[in-house]
């Protein structure tokens, strides 16, 4: 596995993104565009980083939690499908929150479905050492819950 070059997105990123969404099958990619806006804008904290050996090879996406102090919420995470399961994943999560404990960060959330085509998802954060911290029955829809997994930064600083 070679290193990342992790960075910042940029406009130009946003056709390459949109092939990475697709092959995860996570949500339409036409929703990129409008998900990104504000962030391009500078009209908001969110953070938005790729990386690449010598293309975009996965997207992450978090934001700060409303009301809260120093928590986070990762909204989306995604590699391109034929570079899965070759440790980019993690890499992205570890530098994602290196970057967020350095800026004071506390807390980093996590989002998924209950459903089981996403237990490789779920096993991924685990692996990672993220704690599932609930299961909201029927969230997304009749039989399809959402599972939160919580991570402390604050050892990270």
């Amino acid at each position: 596995m070679s290193t990342l070059n992790i960075r910042p997105v940029v406009a130009t990123d946003i056709p390459r993104l949109k092939a990475v969404i697709a092959t995860s099958d996570l949500f339409p990619p036409d929703l990129l565009d409008d998900m990104i806006a504000p962030y391009l804008a500078g009209e908001d904290e969110s953070i938005w980083l790729t990386g690449e050996e010598d293309n975009p090879t996965f997207v992450a996406f978090c934001a700060p939690e409303q009301m809260t102090e120093g928590t986070w919420n990762l909204y989306l995470i995604a590699v391109y499908s034929e570079l899965q399961s070759k440790g980019y994943g993690r890499q992205v999560m570890g530098y994602l929150e290196d970057l967020l404990a350095e800026q004071g960060a506390r807390v980093l959330l996590v989002e998924t479905s209950g459903l089981p085509e996403f237990e490789r998802t779920r096993s991924f954060y685990h692996q990672c050492n993220y704690t599932e911290e609930a299961r909201i029955r029927d969230f997304y829809k009749a039989g399809e819950d959402k599972v939160v997994f919580w991570k402390s930064l604050q050892e990270r600083q």
